[in-house]
Parts: C-alpha cells; structure tokens; sequence
C-alpha cells in the first residue's frame, strides 16, 4: 500500500501448499507481518501453510520474494536483541521457528510444549545462558526460554535452556524492558479468574525462585465482569509498567500502572470512555 494514502498498489495471494503434507491449501491466513532490519523486505507468516515470505519490496513490478518452508499456524513472534534474528511460534505445531533475516534462511525449528504465544516475546540476559527469548504458551503454565546468541553462547543456541513454571494457561504475553530486573507474564484466557486477574512476575537475576503475584484487576476496583488483565508494555522511560484490564463492553474497563521498581499500584486509568483497551 502506499504509505501516505494507503491505496493498495499491489495484491499478491499467499496460496500455496502445505509445508508438511503437501497440500494445496486455498484461503490460509497472514498472521505477523514484521518489518526486516537487515533488507528492504517484509517478513510474512502464513498462517495454515507454514510458509514464511520474505517480500522484498524494492521494485514491486518485478517483486521478489524469498519462501521459508517452517511448520504450520505460524502466528506472531518478535526479535531477538540484535534484530537479525525473527522468532515466531508455529503455535498449533508446538514450535518456535528462527529466522536469520541477514541471510535470508531458516536457522532453526526448536520443539517446545503446547500452543506457544509469544506475542513479541521478551528479550533479557539470563545469568547462566546469556541472551535469551522467552514466550509463554496458551496450553500449559510453562514459560520457555530460548538462547539467542550464536556468537558467545554457541553452545546454547537455539535451544531450550530454561523452563519457568508460571501461574497457568492462558498467555498471551510476556514483557521485560533492558532497564527492568523483572519479567511479567500474563494469563489472560486462563478459566480460574484468580489467575486471568493477575499477572505473574519473576525475578530475572533470580529465575528459579519463582514468581510474585500482583493483584492488578483488584487494583482497578471495577466491580462485576471477567476483568481479564493482559498484555503489558512499559512506558518510554522503563520505569512503569501498564496493563488493561479487559470487561465487556457494557462494563468498566480500566488500565493499570504499576512501578516497575517496587511491583507497587502507581495509578488507575479509570473512564467511561475506557471500552476493553
């Protein structure tokens, strides 16, 4: 699309076959589509096909596009620290694809446990295994981290080095911030609203001593509703942490603030205007 006016300019089908079976498949879906650092190209997950594209766009009447062959319902994932790297979860397939976007091919399939969700995952330097990526899953309480760094930690790259118990199924997200020691997870479809109402934090100097829990829906004081927190992002400057607190449409939504520092209540966002943020 054009960027200033977002008239479409070229319409390309993702139809194709299947990675595993060799099926044709007719309507598979577009899940992530991220921008590559290393090339003027676009790196698209396909959905049902398993295909990753690299879509170089530097001349779109004569478009090239690179086919990555990874696993099935592929859906969305991020970078590791360096931005050469793009791992994505093929979630339904139970595995965390790697892609090296300098060299335009696939690096690795790493088998992890059940329905992976990364969102954009989260990258930190872990105390023994060096720089990781962590994701959580929708299948399990699991929180697996992946190390990252083929340079100095050749010996661990691409593999599972670490697998945290969190509070449940039911992720979605997992964030951390370079000037943050904290890791936050979220439970968002977990069933037990104990746990969809609460986010898990873990130390990341100290990982295995478990994880904290924060009430963040009780601190949003809404009253009635499922008051589903997820997804949360820091602020610019590293030192907050917000989280939506998700109700119906008809019910309070809020966003919640909390001090990265201290895992203390900084503030409520609490306004009619706010409908599931």
């Amino acid at each position: 699309m054009d960027g200033a006016t977002l008239e479409p300019l070229k319409v390309v089908s993702t139809r194709g076959m299947t990675v595993d079976t060799q099926e044709f498949h007719p309507e598979p879906r577009v899940a992530a589509i991220v921008a590559s650092h290393q090339h003027p190209e676009f790196i698209v997950n396909v959905k049902e096909t398993g295909q990753i594209l690299l879509v170089n766009y530097e001349d779109i009447n004569n478009l090239k596009t690179t086919t990555i062959g990874a696993a099935r319902f592929l859906h969305d994932g991020g970078w590791d620290v360096t931005k050469r790297y793009f791992l994505t979860a093929a979630n339904q397939s139970n595995k965390i694809a790697v892609v090296d976007s300098k060299e335009q091919k696939l690096t690795a399939l790493i088998d992890v446990d059940k329905i992976p969700h990364p969102g954009r995952g989260a990258n930190f330097v872990d105390p023994q295994f060096g720089p990781v990526w962590a994701t959580s899953a929708l299948g399990n309480e699991k929180v697996t981290l992946v190390a990252t760094d083929p340079e100095k930690h050749k010996e661990h790259a691409w593999k599972v080095v670490r697998v945290l118990k969190g509070q449940g199924g039911g992720s979605l997200f997992v964030k951390t911030h370079p000037k943050s020691k904290h890791l936050y997870v979220d439970t968002t479809l977990n069933p037990d609203p104990a746990i969809s109402q609460s986010v898990a934090v873990f130390d990341i100097s100290n990982l295995e001593a478990g994880y904290k829990v924060l009430p963040i829906a009780e601190w949003a004081k809404l009253g009635e509703g499922p008051k589903r927190v997820v997804q949360p992002e820091f602020n610019a400057a590293g030192d907050e942490v917000w989280f939506s607190v998700w109700n119906g449409k008809e019910q309070r939504s809020a966003i919640v603030v909390v001090d990265d520092k201290t895992l203390k209540l900084k503030a409520v966002i609490d306004d009619k205007r706010i409908i599931t943020p």
